[in-house]
């Protein structure tokens, strides 16, 4: 994969050799533009990159130099010349600056080479190209330099100011703020103007954010300012949760063994959104390696303008690999006048522009042949206007870096009129006035002035920018067939909490994708019911999705967390919308309570029944034995048993939920006390009580009485303190059940309640241990065998009760508690009743000897 790369890079390499530049020869003949003034200002422009000795040449044979191979034309860069130009003529039109004194230019093309760059900078200072070091070869030229604006980008800017910085020579850089620019300059740092990076950041942040492109790439250039531009937009978007899928640098020339292009390549097919820190002259290398290899369908979002290349084919290939871009431009005011200039320029016009000649045949297509070897245009287009020309070829609108070219030569022209009016004012303008400052008197001028010179931290403007508008351009291809760059939105920033990001979409065409926006995830959005689960080893834009725990939901994709629903609502199965919960008690309409209701009704009448079966028979020995009035309070309290369990169906209030509590209390407890007193009966009628004795009997009765009122007295005793302490009271559970909000009835005091059974409990237990004990008496008319039969059935119910109550919620909760109160009330009445009954209806009496007790 290397060596293709390799090899398809030499074939580009070796089709743009063929392209031999036009400018060669015309510079052989003369090495840069020269015009004459009171003042020069020397200029360092880019217009080219070509295939060079890297080795710089001086001036001291006349050995011939082999023209340089073109690989790429900036013919675009040619409008920096422009500005420079005509901000020129328009000062020295102007009576009011420099007092009558006029500017004069003299201008390079260092062909994006650094090397080249140095070599020019030392030709404007001797006035001599190759130039001769320490030497003024033509003093009308070099004595009147008094400042040089140069170069396109931070890597020139630095070579040529390692030569000014020598003579104290004022230099401006047009190339982009580089903070690190001064730390590379032991001497004299140049001039930089201002950007406000933060805007920048944010802009590009904010777009990613408007189209959800968060899993983006990074290609920034191989220098200080690309490190710093990785390190503090990754914070940023970081902060933003957006995720840098790769950050890599790219050096401008690089050696095929020195970068990982495989890797580069490998790496863009990571993700579909690629950012791009750096201009134009930044990616030589690397829109090269794209266009000859391959595309991989990335978006570029860029900070400059890619679309400056002219190169050798007939359409622009940088449109179909890179068309659908978007790109920052900080926004700069149109030059007034700039415009006419440009549709007034012409060869005719500037003839000893060495520069034109080639630049009107490569916009215009023109054929040109070579007179005295000095390159001559056809007659094509003599009477061509750069008007005429289509976008992708030429822009008549004013770029960033020819707005800085003018702004430079104005911040020149004013530092020369401020020494002149101080020499003025100290009358030291006579005949030698004339003749231009040393150029480091100019320096305390320009420090004051709207650019800062990069010492330290002090490096930018002295006037703070207040809000910053970059405009959005979107690179296409027009109805028309022509390439063009779109404002498609703008970007507004005045702080962090101040901006605003404006989009037409209906103006962005993304290249292949056409009105379709692509996605840039690393991950598609966890779905409904789902949260991210973050991986420590990968960046946090890559997760899984795990599902929400039990009782809580996400409502939206891509949540980091799940949240519980409001308590009178609940999740539903897919956990990812709560649903209102329906309110649910153990209602009468309910099959179970339907089914309860007639049990208890049932076991109820049969109680009735019973109950009139021993008043029909109540003078039978089988009736009256073990007192008949005992049967009958019996018989009452488990048909009351039965009906009480009637109070837990239905809605729960206050009324209610006291009464249940309190009937079921001390009815129960009435029961069981009679169930003791018939107990303790059999066995005071068998061991103390001596046949005949009425007294002892009616003695033995009263007791048996007494046991019923004190044992019904100490529950109702305790049932009273539960409601004077803390008594039932009507509740509502939401979390025991999903989906249901259970109406109940809170106890009220836990320990009070358990009083209650637990005092019961006592009793059943008493009388299972008396009649236990009474079990081997004689059985003619003695109960202790059903007796202990029935509490075994009542306290096996109620120890299953309390584990059971325990474990269950809603409306299954008061089920148990009316099955467990109408099975024990079941088994005594049918233990105790069902064999008298029996006897009473299906054996005659008269097979039946009875003794009866008198």
């Amino acid at each position: 994969m290397k060596l293709f790369i390799a090899f398809s890079l030499l074939i580009v390499f070796i089709e743009f050799q063929e392209q031999i530049s036009c400018f060669s020869l015309s510079i052989l003949a003369s090495p840069g533009y020269y015009q004459d003034g009171h003042f020069v200002i020397g200029g360092l422009f880019s217009l080219r990159v070509t295939a060079r000795d890297k080795r710089i040449k001086f001036g001291f044979n006349d050995t011939m130099a082999i023209p340089e191979a073109v690989i790429v034309n900036l013919t675009k860069n040619y409008q920096h010349i422009l500005a420079m130009v005509f901000a020129i003529e328009k000062i020295n039109k102007d009576t009011n600056i420099l007092l009558n004194m006029s500017l004069g230019f003299y201008l390079f093309n260092d062909d994006f080479s650094e090397t080249k760059a140095m070599e020019s900078s030392m030709a404007l200072l001797s006035g001599e190209s190759p130039p001769i070091p320490n030497y003024s070869c033509r003093p009308e030229k070099t004595d009147k330099l008094v400042a040089v604006i140069g170069g396109i980008s931070t890597g020139i800017s630095a070579q040529i100011s390692r030569v000014l910085s020598l003579y104290n020579v004022p230099q401006i850089s047009y190339a982009p703020f580089d903070a690190s620019l001064g730390t590379r300059i032991q001497l004299q740092s140049p001039y930089e103007f201002p950007v406000h990076t933060a805007a920048l950041y944010q802009g590009i942040i904010q777009l990613l954010l408007y189209f959800t492109w968060v899993w983006v790439g990074l290609v920034v250039p191989a220098d200080m300012r690309g490190e710093l531009f990785s390190n503090e937009i990754t914070e940023e978007m970081i902060n933003h949760g957006i995720c840098v899928a790769f950050a890599e640098k790219v050096p401008v020339f690089p050696l095929f063994g020195d970068i990982g292009w495989y890797q580069l390549m490998t790496r863009l097919q990571l993700t579909c959104v690629v950012v791009a820190f750096g201009d134009t002259h930044d990616f030589l290398t690397l829109v090269s390696l794209i266009i000859s290899v391959a595309s991989f369908g990335n978006v570029w979002i860029t900070t400059s303008d890619w679309y400056t290349f002219t190169l050798p084919f007939k359409q622009n290939p940088i449109y179909a690999y890179f068309g659908g871009a978007l790109s920052f431009s900080v926004r700069k005011d149109e030059i007034l006048g700039f415009k006419d200039f440009q549709r007034s320029v012409h060869p005719r016009k500037y003839p000893h522009d060495i520069f034109i000649q080639c630049v009107w045949s490569n916009l215009f297509e023109c054929s040109h042949f070579y007179e005295h070897g000095v390159k001559k245009l056809s007659q094509c287009e003599q009477n061509g206007s750069l008007s005429t020309r289509s976008l992708d070829v030429w822009d008549m609108n004013t770029s960033p870096l020819s707005y800085k070219v003018h702004a430079a030569v104005y911040a020149i022209a004013q530092a020369l009129h401020e020494e002149l009016l101080l020499r003025a004012n100290g009358d030291s303008l006579d005949q030698g006035g004339l003749q231009a400052p040393l150029p480091w008197k100019l320096h305390p001028f320009l420090e004051k002035g709207k650019l800062g010179r990069n010492i330290n931290e002090e490096n930018i403007v002295t006037q703070e920018i207040s809000t910053t508008k970059i405009d959005i351009f979107n690179y296409q291809s027009l109805q028309s067939g022509t390439e063009a760059q779109v404002k498609v939105g703008e970007f507004v920033f005045g702080s962090h909490s101040v901006q605003n990001l404006f989009l037409n979409d209906t103006l962005i065409n993304l290249g292949i994708y056409n009105n379709q926006i692509p996605f840039s995830i690393c991950k598609q959005s966890c779905p409904l019911g789902f949260r991210k689960t973050l991986d420590h080893l990968l960046a946090f834009c890559c997760y899984y999705c795990a599902p929400c725990p039990a009782g809580e939901i996400t409502n939206e994709t891509g949540m980091v967390k799940c949240f519980k629903c409001p308590e009178d609502q609940y999740p539903n199965k897919q956990r990812n919308q709560c649903l209102p919960k329906i309110i649910t008690f153990l209602s009468h309409e309910d099959t179970l309570g339907v089914v309860l209701v007639s049990v208890a009704i049932s076991l109820s009448a049969f109680s009735t029944m019973i109950l009139g079966l021993f008043i029909c028979y109540r003078d039978t020995p089988i009736v009256r034995a073990n007192n008949r009035n005992l049967s009958y309070v019996l018989l009452v309290s488990l048909m009351l048993c039965f009906f009480c369990s009637l109070i837990f169906i239905g809605q729960p209030r206050t009324l209610t939920c006291v009464l249940r509590q309190m009937i079921f209390g001390v009815v129960f407890s009435v029961a069981v006390s009679a169930i003791l007193a018939k107990t303790f009966i059999v066995v005071m009628a068998f061991k103390t009580i001596k046949p005949g004795s009425t007294l002892q009997m009616w003695m033995v009765t009263r007791l048996s009485n007494a046991i019923v009122c004190c044992g019904s007295i100490i529950q109702v005793c305790i049932c009273a303190v539960w409601m004077g302490t803390y008594p039932p009271f009507p509740d509502i559970d939401m979390q025991s059940e999903s989906g249901q909000i259970i109406l109940l009835c809170n106890e009220g005091s836990t320990l009070a309640f358990y009083c209650v059974l637990g005092y019961l409990g006592f009793l059943a237990s008493l009388s299972l241990l008396i009649a236990f004990l009474a079990r081997r008496l004689p059985d003619t008319f003695n109960e202790a065998k059903t007796i202990t039969f029935s509490m075994i059935v009542f306290c096996s119910v109620w120890i299953a009760f309390i584990p059971t109550y325990l474990s269950t919620t809603g409306k299954t909760m008061v089920a148990v508690e009316i099955f467990s109160i109408l099975a024990s009330s079941a088994g005594l009445l049918g233990c105790i009743f069902l064999p008298k009954c029996y006897m009473l209806l299906l054996r005659s009496g008269s097979h039946f000897r009875m003794k009866v007790f008198k």
